[in-house]
């Protein structure tokens, strides 16, 4: 067999130039077995449909980059000194002990434990009651389930303008209340909805309940309207109350989708942001502050993003946390029709 010498390779080849290449070395060199396996297996065949992969590459690649590259580089920030210029130094645990000491941060927590406890109840509620109206044969509930539902998809901000413009001290709600009160001939002092530690926080549990509940009400009347309406009858029959039948049928039947409603619900609560952004800026005295809301304040703000990266991982840390107890816990509540 004759070699040939050829020059050295470059590092970096282009696809052009290692086809060459291959093609040179093809006529100088008689492939092994192992080589032509390889060439076997990386040959094109009609029912290896590799145009797919190319479609996804470039969502593929936008995944990679902006979602686990940046949680990675959140992780390592997170455990650094970093500042407005970048990384200085390796902090270790100093970023997570000096959030700890941060009484403004578990003022946030406790204001966002405060969303989760009235919010998510109050919805599911709300929700449930909607759903089960808008499921019977009345008229018009077409028109009813359109407009309960509007909210969803009106933006977020521009509703959060007119909940202010509604809760301001001399604005209608207040205006309402006074008359009530006045036709009732009772003492009333109209409340600072916006100004007031003691109602700032309400505010956001109002309008984040305006926004959010008619999308409880689709999913509920979703499930709903898969429960079959042969176990009603077969119960009315036995003798139960309509209050009993909603207790062991409904209630039951519709479980998982509590469970998922409660679940994702929570974690919109963890992650409040534009409601107290927009109705409070977090105030008064941060009275309104969520965690979300203090860590973009930390990053964008005060240029501390160490100290953000660390309260994103405590947040992440603590709704894993809880979803894992929850999925724990559905075994008891909860009631799946293959069991």
């Amino acid at each position: 067999m004759v070699q040939r010498d050829f020059p050295a390779l470059p590092i970096i080849l282009s696809p052009c130039h290692l086809s060459c290449v291959l093609m040179a070395t093809r006529s100088a060199s008689v492939p092994s077995h192992s080589t032509q396996s390889r060439r076997v297996l990386l040959r094109w065949r009609p029912d290896q449909q590799w145009e797919a992969y190319l479609f996804i590459l470039p969502s593929f690649l936008g995944f990679l980059i902006f979602i686990v590259l940046a949680v990675v580089m959140s992780l390592g920030i997170s455990f650094s000194e970093w500042g407005l210029t970048g990384f200085k130094g390796f902090a270790g645990l100093l970023n997570y002990q000096q959030l700890f000491r941060d009484p403004i941060f578990w003022q946030a927590v406790w204001n966002t434990f405060f969303y989760i406890v009235m919010i998510v109840p109050m919805q599911l509620a709300l929700g449930l009651a909607m759903a089960v109206g808008l499921n019977q044969a009345i008229r018009g509930r077409i028109f009813y389930r359109l407009i309960y539902f509007m909210p969803v998809v009106t933006t977020i901000v521009a509703g959060a303008i007119i909940f202010r413009l509604l809760l301001a001290t001399n604005g209608p709600v207040n205006n309402l209340l006074v008359g009530f009160y006045g036709a009732a001939g009772l003492p009333f002092a109209p409340p600072n909805w916006l100004g007031s530690t003691q109602f700032s926080k309400w505010s956001v549990v109002i309008l984040t309940l305006w926004k959010n509940t008619g999308f409880t009400m689709v999913v509920y009347l979703a499930a709903l309207q898969g429960v079959p309406q042969e176990l009603y009858d077969a119960a009315a029959v036995d003798g139960a109350s309509a209050r009993q039948r909603f207790r062991h049928i409904t209630v039951s039947l519709i479980s998982p989708t509590t469970f998922f409603l409660f679940v994702y619900q929570t974690i919109g609560a963890f992650q409040l942001f534009t409601e107290p952004f927009v109705m409070t800026n977090g105030g008064p005295a941060n009275s309104s502050l969520s965690v979300v809301q203090y860590i973009y304040y930390a990053a964008f703000r005060d240029i501390r993003m160490n100290k953000a990266a660390a309260m994103a991982w405590f947040l992440f840390v603590f709704i894993f946390v809880f979803t894992l107890f929850q999925n724990r816990m559905q075994r008891r509540w909860v009631h799946y029709e293959t069991e």
